[in-house]
């Protein structure tokens, strides 16, 4: 009885022996199959493509396709899908804001794919005599306006709006102004008042970002003369700044007496109601694409106060914003360097 049980022990033990490695070789099968399989999946895309390549290639009169074709289609797919990670890395790059540079040449040009700047000059009815001075001293007509725009990249232009009795002399005459000199922003949706001057800076904005595809957009009054040497070259010292509001900056008091000359309607939303947030003079300053396209984007929410200037540097609170305050903006004497001057 003891050897009859020793026996059956031996058998069942030697059973388990012989079922372990058939296990294992089972489960190698397994992660074989599924490994082949993987492999054979993803190579499948390419197969289909080199298939279809194969056709075209036979179709052309070739009977295949050969080991050095083979590795240049494979190549090319590989450029090709870093091309699309760059083109989305370039999209990125867009939507916060960053530009191209354009190139410095020595003669003081600027060679680019897009304009340096676009100046508007705020102007109203009765001006001309302004608006002619400007022409002669700085900013050109004609073929000489021109040669600003395509030599150094800066576009100049007048910028306003319509009459409240819309279609009458006023209008005819900025109409008339204009087919002789072709140097107008003519905001049509924009009324010429006293206090409008804020919203129409805005449309300006608005108007330059949609139109012109440029690195920065520059608001003037039509009492200021412009170096445009000084400001071309001001202004590619700061392209690698993607969000960047430039001027003379300033606080400045407010005023809330109501016979004021700078009367603030609103001056009880100011702080301690005794100065304003940090802002650039409004004879003339400079901001980026990125915060033109901001204001063109959001150009029917964002609020205006009494001047032009405080209202521009209230859009930009809460922003990601480089403020930079330029000497070279404060337009109150011609000194050496200067970009503006007030007259």
């Amino acid at each position: 009885m003891q050897i009859r049980g020793s026996s059956h022990r031996l058998s069942s033990m030697g059973n388990n022996r012989s079922r372990i490695p058939a296990l294992l070789i089972s489960m190698f099968a397994t992660f074989a199959s599924i490994y082949v399989a993987g492999r054979l999946w993803q190579d499948a895309e390419n197969r289909v493509y080199l298939i279809k390549e194969l056709d075209r290639i036979t179709g052309q009169g070739q009977s295949a396709i050969s080991v050095d074709d083979t590795l240049k289609i494979i190549a090319c797919r590989e450029q090709h899908k870093k091309l699309d990670a760059i083109e989305t890395e370039l999209a990125g790059a867009r939507q916060e804001g960053f530009v191209s540079k354009p190139l410095i040449e020595t003669n003081g040009t600027y060679s680019m794919r897009r304009p340096l700047v676009v100046i508007g000059i705020l102007t109203k009815f009765g001006r001309q005599k302004n608006r002619d001075a400007i022409r002669k001293a700085w900013m050109g007509s004609g073929a000489s306006l021109k040669k600003i725009e395509e030599g150094k990249g800066i576009i100049v232009q007048f910028v306003i709006g319509r009459s409240e009795n819309r279609g009458d002399n006023q209008d005819k005459d900025i109409d008339r102004e204009n087919r002789l000199t072709n140097d107008f922003i003519i905001l049509d949706n924009h009324v010429e008042t006293n206090d409008a001057f804020p919203k129409k800076a805005k449309l300006f904005f608005a108007h330059a970002a949609d139109k012109w595809d440029a690195e920065f957009y520059a608001k003037v009054n039509d009492d200021v003369y412009v170096n445009i040497d000084a400001l071309g070259a001001t202004l590619a010292t700061h392209l690698d700044k993607p969000r960047v509001y430039m001027g003379c900056m300033k606080s400045g008091e407010v005023f809330s007496e109501l016979n004021h000359k700078w009367y603030e309607p609103e001056w009880w939303k100011f702080g301690d109601k005794k100065s304003y947030f940090r802002h650039a003079s409004g004879e003339m300053y400079v901001i980026s694409q990125a915060l033109a396209k901001f204001i063109s984007i959001n150009r029917s929410i964002l609020r205006t106060y009494a001047h032009d200037d405080v209202s521009a540097g209230s859009w930009f609170i809460g922003l990601d914003v480089k403020h930079v305050d330029e000497a070279k903006f404060c337009c109150s004497s011609w000194s050496t360097g200067a970009i503006c001057a007030g007259v």
